[in-house]
């Protein structure tokens, strides 16, 4: 997994990002990154002291809380940063978006057990979103800002609520997905649409009950 990579997927996918260079050294959520690279190779030859300091540090420094055991894909493009949370058996796939505020939390405190989220490529997760559990988010998914999931997510839904309802579904994975289009503010409010299904039930019942008055008045 290549750091300059993921340099270049950030500077490629944020407007605000002048050159590569700029975000190596001003963009917290690429520090995050190289923390935890190190971070994870501690843990992952148990050198547990030495990896959750570094990620203490790194929590300090860019306000990101990354569990050294958590796996991180390829081109993850975490935005502003401050409040993430991801825990310990989390799996984010590769060219993920993640806003501030994110948890990527557990349930339960059951040791040696996935107790955390695994998300899939092409995921992107608005700000102040909570996906809790051992859940499974499907490629090509957006999940709109400060959702709550607590189930798994099919491929290429969107995803907005508390708690968290699908409001669409794609159904292809072809073309520029969610997390580089960064267009999880362009969804349906669920709450809406029932209102608005419960509108034409009234409305459709309504006629109905003229007709039939009509009718017997007739």
């Amino acid at each position: 997994m290549s750091l300059l990579n993921d340099a270049k997927q950030i500077a490629k996918r944020d407007p605000a990002a002048r050159n590569v260079a700029s975000v190596i050294f001003l963009y917290s959520g690429f520090h995050a990154l190289v923390y935890h690279r190190i971070s994870h190779f501690f843990y992952k030859h148990k050198l547990f002291f030495l990896a959750r300091w570094n990620s203490q540090i790194a929590r300090h420094r860019t306000g990101v809380e990354i569990h050294p055991g958590a796996t991180i894909g390829e081109g993850l493009f975490i935005d502003h940063g401050m409040g993430i949370v991801i825990g310990q058996t989390a799996v984010i796939g590769n060219n993920c978006t993640i806003y501030h505020g994110v948890t990527l939390g557990g349930r339960g405190h059951a040791k040696g057990e996935k107790r955390h989220p695994t998300i899939g490529d092409n995921v992107l997760i608005g700000a102040g979103a909570k996906i809790l559990g051992p859940v499974t988010i499907g490629n090509d998914v957006s999940i709109g800002a400060n959702a709550v999931i607590l189930h798994d997510v099919p491929d290429g839904a969107t995803v907005v609520g508390v708690p968290g309802k699908v409001v669409r579904i794609d159904g292809k994975t072809t073309g520029e997905s969610h997390a580089v289009a960064l267009d999880h503010s362009i969804v349906d409010d669920p709450t809406e649409l029932e209102v608005k299904e419960l509108t034409k039930v009234v409305n459709d019942l309504q006629e109905r009950l003229s007709k039939i008055t009509k009718t017997n008045n007739d």
